[in-house]
């Protein structure tokens, strides 16, 4: 076999560590030529001063090793190569291993066998895997970064090599670098399609949601509300792993600014609040679905079965069969179950007299039985057309004392504010946030703009 047989071939993208024996005798032949020609000379430097005198010239004979030595030592020894490779939308472990040069059957049967692994095969499009062979194309070493799953932190997954030639495989928790983002957006049909503009993940579109939805009615945005978002990001080995919480947001709808800051008290426990301390968290959401409508208010009305005058002690609110049902509040479920007219129904008890009723759901959340404690915005159940109804729907009851109420013009006070001790720690927090909001606005950025060409 030619030497050059065994010279891998590089594709686009790829990184090479390592030098071929092809390259190494050629860089020595030049070498050894251009020495033969000429011989060996060194200069003996000048002094500053002393330009005039005569310049002297020392020649030296060196001892250059035989070139059949040099080929004999670079044959004897194995090379080895690294390469980095993203993997591509649809990628398969065999077009994967082509790319990081790896020609090995054995190390192709064990991704696809062992139980670790195999996670090779779950690296998502984009990110990076990097493998080390040697010139034979056998893996050595192959390391990938893998996502969080099923209750698995961020992880590096490591392919090993040892000295008896055996492959092993291993997951090892990594320590992600934390990053702070900051966003805007404006929007010109829906919140979703702005932060898709804004490049914002759907984790955090999600958050901006529930942080402001007791404030806002996200159902009715109005072309040219803009909001300003602050949040948190994780990085592993400089590639984009996951979204954290918002750290701060302010949302400018019809004119009206709305501003909220996250903030860890000293009681363990966190929350969004607004820069004056105020907790913006209400006791009760206004809706239990989000992005619906209403398609029966609480009011006498024709009931649409029974074709007679009765009072609609609750709200209706129109949503395809499956939409998750979120606990309006902090409570325990009273009951849970089917319910005549109800159909499958759930009534949350609230601290004092307060209570909660869903009712036709389709089905209940996994794990919600009698007793059981719900937080506000916890998915109990999802839309249904179960008992009294003629299509799917979520009838919703707010109830003091038993007694239905319009939850709509009911007055719900806001959740405790900050504690006196807490407030100096909470100043600095917003301070800092306040900052970012003004370097988020388009006239700070604008501003910015003609600063930077003035400059230059």
């Amino acid at each position: 076999m030619h030497p050059t047989d065994k010279l891998p071939h590089l594709t686009s993208g790829s990184r090479l560590f390592g030098t071929t024996r092809t390259s190494r005798i050629v860089s020595f032949s030049a070498l050894f030529f251009a020495v033969s020609a000429f011989g060996a000379f060194g200069v003996v430097p000048l002094a500053p001063d002393a330009a005039d005198l005569p310049v002297k010239k020392i020649t030296q004979q060196l001892n250059l090793p035989q070139l059949d030595e040099q080929i004999a030592t670079l044959e004897g020894n194995e090379q080895h190569f690294i390469r980095e490779e993203k993997v591509l939308r649809g990628d398969t472990l065999g077009a994967l291993m082509l790319r990081l040069g790896i020609e090995d059957d054995e190390a192709n049967q064990f991704m696809k066998s062992d139980a670790i692994a195999r996670s090779v095969l779950q690296v998502k499009s984009g990110k990076s895997v990097r493998a080390q062979t040697n010139d034979a194309g056998e893996l050595e070493w192959l390391q990938a970064s893998l996502q969080e799953a099923n209750d698995k932190p961020a992880r590096t997954l490591n392919i090993m090599r040892d000295g008896d030639g055996k492959l092993h495989a291993s997951e090892i928790p990594v320590q992600l670098e934390r990053r702070v983002e900051m966003r805007s957006g404006d929007i010109r049909s829906s919140l979703f399609a702005a932060t898709d503009d804004a490049q914002i993940p759907d984790n955090v579109a999600t958050q901006i949601v529930s942080m402001f939805e007791t404030n806002v009615d996200f159902r009715y945005l109005q072309r040219g509300d803009h909001f300003n978002v602050v949040y948190e990001t994780f990085w592993q080995n400089g590639e984009y792993v996951k979204s954290g919480r918002i750290l701060a947001g302010e949302f400018n709808n019809v004119g009206k600014l709305f501003q909220s800051v996250w903030f860890d008290d000293a009681g363990g426990s966190g929350g969004y609040y607004s820069f004056d301390g105020k907790s913006l968290k209400k006791a009760f959401l206004k809706s239990p679905l989000e992005f619906t409508r209403i398609s029966s208010v609480f009011s006498m009305r024709l009931h649409p079965i029974s074709g007679k005058w009765k009072r609609h002690t609750g709200v209706d609110f129109a949503a395809v069969t499956g939409t998750p049902i979120r606990a309006t509040s902090d409570g325990v479920i009273q009951s849970i179950g089917p319910n005549g007219g109800y159909g499958n129904l759930v009534v949350v008890k609230h601290w004092s007299n307060y209570s909660t009723a869903y009712a036709h759901m389709s089905r209940f959340a996994n794990g919600m039985r009698k007793g059981s404690k719900v937080s506000q915005g916890e998915v109990i159940g999802y839309v249904g057309t179960t008992g009294w109804s003629t299509g799917p729907h979520l009838h919703y009851e707010f109830r003091v004392n038993n007694e239905p109420r319009d939850p709509q013009s009911v007055n719900i006070p806001n959740a405790a504010p900050l504690a006196a001790n807490d407030l100096p720690r909470f100043k600095t927090v917003a301070s800092d946030m306040s900052h970012r909001f003004a370097l988020l606005r388009p006239e700070r950025q604008a501003d910015l703009l003609n600063i930077a060409s003035n400059t230059k």
